[in-house]
């Protein structure tokens, strides 16, 4: 759930200071970004940039939590958790890719989190839970007969998931495929090379 903006000095909320703050992040690096180089990007004091957000990790968690609540919630949709196990399998790789073209910035973030601090540790075994979801969803595709036996689940998750995350590396929102195409395009490349023939 978002918090509500708070506005405060010169008319920045919450949201512009995350999202130019992502950006630095991608562009830098988290670690070697400092706050006084987020208030010098933004225009603002460090003390104004401390009125929206306690500290830069707290911008990062802010920022995770984009990326990660989304996929999250990807597994709770009707279309996750009802029909097959292959039709449930696709509904989830569809709406990830959704997710990475709405939130490209926060999920470029999460991809590049290496474990450094105790906010990139939690985001990191988000993201192992959100793996082993899908790796279930592939095993019981699996048992269906569905999906091929001969790939084991948990590689077939990371070659599914290493295309959707491999987006974020050329996937501009202003591009000529839209988020629609290119889920299609992924549920193709991967459900028809896991497919039992």
């Amino acid at each position: 759930m978002s918090e509500p903006a708070r506005r405060g000095r010169p008319g920045y909320d919450r949201a512009q200071i995350l999202q130019v703050a992502v950006a630095v992040f991608n562009e830098q690096g988290y670690d070697a970004t400092s706050v006084a180089h987020l208030a010098d990007r933004l225009g603002l004091t460090k003390s104004a940039l401390y009125h929206h957000f306690d500290s830069k990790e707290e911008l990062l968690a802010v920022a995770l939590e984009q990326a990660l609540g989304g996929l999250e919630a990807v597994l709770l949709t009707p279309e996750a958790t009802t029909g097959t196990a292959t039709e449930r399998l696709g509904a989830v790789l569809r709406g990830a890719v959704h997710v990475l073209a709405a939130r490209l910035p926060f999920v470029t973030l999460l991809l590049r989190v290496r474990g450094n601090s105790a906010v990139e540790r939690v985001a990191l075994e988000r993201r192992r839970a959100f793996d082993q979801k899908v790796t279930a969803l592939v095993r019981a595709a699996q048992a269906e007969g569905s999906v091929r036996a001969d790939i084991d689940a948990s590689v077939a998750t990371r070659l599914a998931f290493g295309m959707v995350n491999s987006l974020v590396e050329w996937y501009r929102p202003t591009g000529p495929e839209g988020a629609d195409q290119l889920a299609a395009d992924v549920l193709t490349v991967t459900l028809d090379g896991l497919r039992t023939r």
